[in-house]
């Protein structure tokens, strides 16, 4: 039988609930549909499959494939774990109620940590297509514009979550538009016997690219992340993350066969400069005009999207942590209206601007995909304790989403996981420090 949300917080963890600080539940499926798309279809399309493509080359098909298979083994168990326990923190909540507080607390660590990167990568992805739209090429203004942005948006989101979705719904139409014309446009031009894989080691660049890719595909979790403002969640939760991959996969697949097979995929190399802005560099190419100066537009709003959502997401998770006093408890403080935890919105800010200021896309970009691979191994784990009653799909989705995200987390660059394996160290240290004080 699912609980409600104050019931379940209260019955794991009596403190949490000083005072009636839910968020109010405003979003169908539709809503929730829009949500997801606008998380995901940004980064990942716009820069995460030129940087699979530079690794993989025309491998990145197969690579854009197989993210997605595993993307549907840990939506479907992200789905039905909220389903039956829809309060903001997603898979820290879950690990809590499932596993036990170390592993809540690592999986909760490691979402603000590859979502504090992704959002970093996406708002450094806006600032790259529009400075390319206007002609600058000044690395200064790269982290300014993607600056300018973040606080701009941090705003809105401090508004609550109604604006914030009006927001999000006119990015993504405006986004799936160009997105459609570039492949429309792009097909006639794939040469469909492509060439073989340059790299030495194919399985390997394939696996990495893989690796790359299902950070793409995992903005889905923003549904989860959101369930307490999610309307009938045991029902709307698990359509909209349906909804969501099934349309992205489509998505993703399209794109992907045209860059790899339009025979422009060289000027993705990191060597031209191009990573923050690859399509726009590819639909340079095709013979009709007008079609990267919409692309350009619509990668605008599609990284605007993608920040706006893990903004949300990120401060969801946040007070989640504050409510639990894993973080400071003033992150669970919410504004009169009950609509937004503003001071853990501001954190977010804080957080994403410092990573910004390195304005490394790539680097950004690999480290949210073992951050989030690992989150996802956690999301998998709790899945796998469902009870009959609760559980909506079979066991065997939990096993195989467990061994390919732990497989693929260890096939980005060495120095990446060897940092991530270190974050989380500090993680639990730091945990363990603030609880020292309870045990006392």
């Amino acid at each position: 039988m699912m609980v409600s949300p104050a019931t379940y917080l209260y019955e794991t963890n009596p403190s949490v609930i000083m005072s009636p600080s839910l968020l109010k539940r405003e979003l169908g499926v539709f809503g929730a549909t829009l949500m997801g798309l606008g998380s995901i279809v940004g980064t990942g399309v716009f820069v995460s499959i030129g940087i699979a493509a530079e690794v993989a080359g025309p491998g990145v098909i197969l690579a854009v494939c197989i993210a997605a298979l595993v993307a549907v083994c840990n939506g479907l168990n992200s789905a039905q774990l909220a389903a039956n326990h829809p309060v903001s923190g997603g898979t820290y909540e879950y690990g809590y109620k499932y596993l036990n507080p170390w592993l809540g607390f690592t999986a909760g660590w490691m979402f603000l940590l590859a979502k504090t990167a992704s959002a970093a990568t996406a708002a450094l992805g806006f600032a790259g297509y529009f400075l390319n739209a206007v002609g600058v090429a000044d690395r200064t203004y790269l982290i300014l514009t993607a600056l300018v942005a973040l606080a701009t948006l941090t705003l809105i989101v401090l508004t609550g979550i109604r604006r914030s979705n009006i927001a999000n719904t006119v990015t993504v139409s405006v986004t799936l538009l160009s997105l459609a014309v570039f492949v429309a446009v792009g097909l006639p031009e794939v040469r469909w016997s492509m060439p073989a894989l340059q790299n030495d080691n194919s399985i390997g660049s394939i696996l990495q690219a893989t690796a790359l890719m299902f950070v793409a595909y995992s903005g889905y979790a923003r549904i989860t992340t959101m369930s307490e403002e999610v309307r009938e969640p045991r029902e709307t939760i698990p359509k909209a993350i349906i909804l969501t991959l099934g349309l992205t996969m489509l998505l993703y697949v399209a794109v992907a066969i045209v860059v790899a097979g339009a025979g422009v995929a060289d000027k993705l190399s990191l060597k031209t400069g191009a990573t923050t802005a690859p399509l726009e560099v590819i639909a340079r190419s095709f013979p009709i005009p007008g079609v990267s100066q919409l692309l350009a537009v619509g990668a605008i709003t599609a990284m605007l999207g993608v920040l706006l959502n893990l903004i949300l997401g990120l401060s969801r998770v946040w007070l989640a942590m504050g409510r639990r006093r894993d973080m400071p408890r003033v992150l669970a403080r919410l504004n009169p209206e009950g609509t937004t935890p503003y001071v853990a919105v501001v954190v977010v800010e804080v957080t994403i601007a410092l990573l910004i200021l390195l304005g490394d896309v790539k680097t950004t970009w690999s480290f949210s995909a073992f951050s989030v691979l690992i989150y996802y191994a956690i999301t998998n784990l709790a899945a796998l304790q469902l009870s009959p009653a609760e559980r909506l799909y079979p066991q065997w989705l939990a096993w195989l989403g467990l061994g390919n995200c732990l497989f693929l987390a260890f096939w980005v660059q060495r120095q990446i996981w060897l940092t991530g394996l270190a974050l989380i160290a500090a993680g639990l240290i730091w945990r363990a420090i603030v609880r020292l004080p309870a045990r006392n």
